[in-house]
């Protein structure tokens, strides 16, 4: 396994798609490098598991609150996991040149009342969905989850943690996601041979994230896989065992398996993007839909709804419903906006070729 491999890339130059390609031979002294952190400040990149050095962006992301008021979109900003090309020499002297393309990223919307997305975690290939079985499980939180992780070409898994509390009622949470067509693992995470069931999903070479509210036992659920007291942990709250943010920024590490891991500090808040597909996340649902009498039922108290039928024979649960309700109503929302966007963001194209155009006409081209 070469260095870069050792911290998730799986190209040669064969396989490079053109996009890629394209970028490579643009830069024909840069070489690639992987963002393993994000600051503020700026980014930490690796060309290896033995060390990071901090890198000097391009102008466009280091323009005065280009960042912060969202002037560059989230495909044009780099985000922990992405590829990048370099040039210099560590420790001092290394520069960003480029971003190269993603082959997959995790997205939310941004908390705030403005549209914008937040790239969460790039080039990955699993996302852990973290929930402890104390009082942080919740099945509707976990489905708002993977509503966020469809379609982004992840494969999510739901893992359980604190299956060795008192009181953890494993039987009856898989009984709950009993609907979640996506693996569900329960560990201890605080066993080695416990979270042994998760290495299907940390080969050699793979990417992993893991999300989850604070408390949930992510960052124990690190230092566990990677053998050593790493990531700082917290006690969590008596009342609802949710944690304060141990876990302060995202940062990518490599496990001794060979795969590489994303920590990331709890989320508050999960808005959807408007381009997740309701439809995915809640496949036995639109099934049911397909079956209801009226093409435009909204499972309330339409006659001849197969979704209401089900929940009254017990089948299916009416919280799921609800939720599912809800987050379409959100993403139709967001898309909404997103479209809005879009739509100011060509007009201002227009608008300044027009000026432009103006211009040339009445002081020439310079």
């Amino acid at each position: 396994m070469t260095p870069l491999q050792a911290i998730g890339w799986r190209w040669t130059p064969p396989t490079l798609d053109p996009d890629w390609a394209a970028i490579v031979a643009a830069h024909p002294q840069a070489r690639p490098a992987r963002i393993v952190e994000q600051h503020r400040s700026g980014y930490l990149v690796s060309e290896s598991v033995d060390a990071a050095h901090r890198a000097e962006s391009l102008p466009e992301w280091q323009r005065a609150g280009s960042y912060r008021k969202g002037e560059l979109s989230p495909e044009q900003r780099p985000a922990v996991g992405d590829w990048v090309l370099v040039e210099g020499e560590a420790p001092n002297s290394l520069r960003i040149v480029a971003l190269l393309p993603r082959f997959s990223a995790i997205k939310r919307g941004a908390a705030g009342e403005h549209y914008r997305q937040q790239v969460i975690a790039a080039n990955i290939d699993s996302v852990f969905v973290v929930s402890g079985l104390d009082a942080d499980f919740n099945p509707r939180r976990i489905e708002r989850y993977l509503l966020l992780v469809a379609g982004s070409g992840v494969q999510p898994v739901v893992v359980l943690t604190k299956s060795d509390k008192d009181g953890a009622d494993v039987d009856a949470a898989l009984h709950d996601l009993r609907a979640l067509d996506v693996p569900v693992v329960h560990v201890n995470a605080k066993d080695r041979a416990s979270v042994d069931a998760l290495a299907p999903w940390l080969g050699a070479g793979c990417s992993i994230v893991l999300v989850g509210s604070s408390g949930a036992g992510k960052s124990t659920l690190t230092n566990t896989l990677l053998g050593i007291e790493k990531m700082k942990t917290g006690a969590v709250r008596a009342g609802d065992d949710r944690g304060r943010h141990t876990t302060t920024h995202r940062a990518l590490i490599a496990l001794p398996t060979g795969a590489c891991m994303i920590d990331t500090p709890g989320m508050r808040e999960l808005k959807p993007t408007g381009e997740e597909d309701v439809a995915e996340s809640f496949a036995d649902i639109e099934a049911l839909a397909a079956r209801c009498r009226f093409r435009d039922c909204r499972h309330a108290r339409e006659p001849g709804c197969a979704v209401r039928a089900a929940i009254e024979a017990g089948t299916l649960e009416a919280e799921r419903v609800a939720n599912f309700v809800k987050l379409s109503a959100e993403v139709a929302g967001a898309a909404n906006q997103l479209a809005t966007r879009l739509a100011q963001k060509a007009d201002a194209r227009v608008q300044g070729k027009a000026l432009n155009k103006r211009l040339d006409e009445k002081y020439g081209r310079h």
